[in-house]
Parts: C-alpha cells; sequence; structure tokens
C-alpha cells in the first residue's frame, strides 16, 4: 500500500484500508480510512457509491458468511502488511440490514445449540443415573450386607462421567465383577479406615495400604453375608 498498489481481486469488490494519509480524487476529502481504487485513483466511499455499507470485522466466519448473503451489494476490506508484503483481509463492508438479518440468523443458530446442549445435557444426566443404579444394585449382589445407601454412594462416586474413576473405565461400563469389587474396596479402604490419615502423615501408599488391609478384608467379609433383618 505504500504506492497504492492495487491489491489482487478475489471476485466483487475491494476497499482498502490505508496505511498513509490519503484523499478522494473527486471530492477532495480526507484522510481517508477506507477508500477504492478506481483505474489505480483514491476515491471515498461515498464517492465510490459504498458509503451507505457498515464494516464488520473479520472474525465471525459465520456472521460474516450470512452477512455478505444478506446483502444485495458488499465489499471486501483489505490492508497491506508491509513486512509480509501483501494485502489482508480485515473484514466487509455490508448493508446494516443485512447485518441485522445475519445477527438474527446467528442467534436463532445459538439458541438451537443451546438447547440441544440441554437435550444431550439431560440425556446424559439420565443415562448416568441408570449406569450408577445398575451399579449400586450390582454391589449389593455381590456384598448383600453392604448398606443400600453405601452402594448408592460408592456407585454415584465411581461412575461420575469424566472422572477416570474405576466405573468409567471398560471394564466398569460392562459392570465386570473385578471393577465392581475394586470400587467398593477403594469405599472401604478411604471410610472405613485410616488410610487417609496415614498418607497425609507421609506413609508411602503401598505400606499404608498394607498396614490397613485387614480392616478393609474385615468389613469386606462382613458385607459378603446379608445383612440380619431387624426383629
Amino acid at each position: 500500500m505504500e504506492h497504492l498498489t492495487t491489491p489482487p481481486r478475489h471476485g466483487g469488490l475491494l476497499v482498502i484500508q490505508p496505511l498513509r494519509r490519503r484523499h478522494c480524487a473527486e471530492c477532495r476529502g480526507g484522510p481517508l480510512s477506507l477508500l477504492v481504487l478506481e483505474e489505480g485513483t483514491p476515491r471515498c466511499l461515498d464517492c465510490a457509491d459504498l458509503g451507505h455499507l457498515v464494516f464488520l470485522p473479520r472474525g465471525d466466519t459465520a456472521l460474516t458468511r450470512r452477512s455478505r448473503e444478506e446483502s444485495v451489494l458488499s465489499a471486501v476490506v483489505v490492508r497491506f502488511n508491509r513486512r509480509k508484503g501483501r494485502y489482508e483481509r480485515q473484514g466487509v463492508l455490508v448493508e446494516e440490514a443485512g447485518l441485522a438479518r445475519a445477527e438474527a440468523r446467528c442467534l436463532a443458530d445459538a439458541e438451537a445449540r443451546r438447547r440441544r446442549r440441554l437435550r444431550d445435557a439431560r440425556r446424559r444426566a439420565a443415562e448416568d443415573g441408570r449406569f450408577a443404579e445398575a451399579f449400586a444394585a450390582e454391589i449389593r449382589r455381590l456384598f448383600p450386607g453392604c448398606p443400600p445407601e453405601r452402594a448408592a454412594a460408592t456407585a454415584a462416586h465411581a461412575s461420575v462421567r469424566g472422572s477416570g474413576r474405576v466405573g468409567r473405565s471398560a471394564a466398569g461400563r460392562a459392570l465386570s465383577e473385578g471393577a465392581v469389587i475394586s470400587a467398593v474396596v477403594a469405599s472401604v479402604r478411604h471410610t472405613d479406615t485410616p488410610y487417609d490419615q496415614l498418607l497425609m502423615s507421609g506413609v508411602p501408599r503401598h505400606e499404608a495400604r498394607r498396614r490397613i488391609a485387614a480392616a478393609v478384608e474385615t468389613v469386606l467379609r462382613d458385607w459378603r453375608e446379608p445383612a440380619a433383618e431387624a426383629s
């Protein structure tokens, strides 16, 4: 743009953001923030019959595309990058009414996406609820003496979506016996033994597990027997 070279055309009207002070060759107005080159001569937007258009900066691809679709007349705005030696797109000029219609279309799409996300979230929540119930039922089958509320809490914790816990592993989703037992063992370890306190006091994990292994096995042995019914 140093010498007002003509930018390459890619179809459609082109408008330039000049790097230096330029004035309109027709009305002498200026300096111009935007201009059109006609046979190498700068014209302001009004003299080029583009003054009624509004500038939409680049960045929102969908809005830009729809604004041009909704506008009978539009132009691409470019600016010369001295360092790279080429013109670069800065945005578009579109009709104000066309921009308003494009914005309405984008808002409608955004609302549709929001509703879709809500539907997906409800669907995932329902799936997660059913899975947690199935996981809890399997815990109670393997450990009939486990209190129902404890089985439900263990299943809910182990099956949190995206947690990486055993309930979300392939084995956990298949409700394999090993995965279910692992979830129960982890629950007992953290809830019914001093395991967490040992870790906090600096005891290495493997040593802490060794120390509480008997306590864990005692709870599991009790839970493997059906709970005694109250008389």
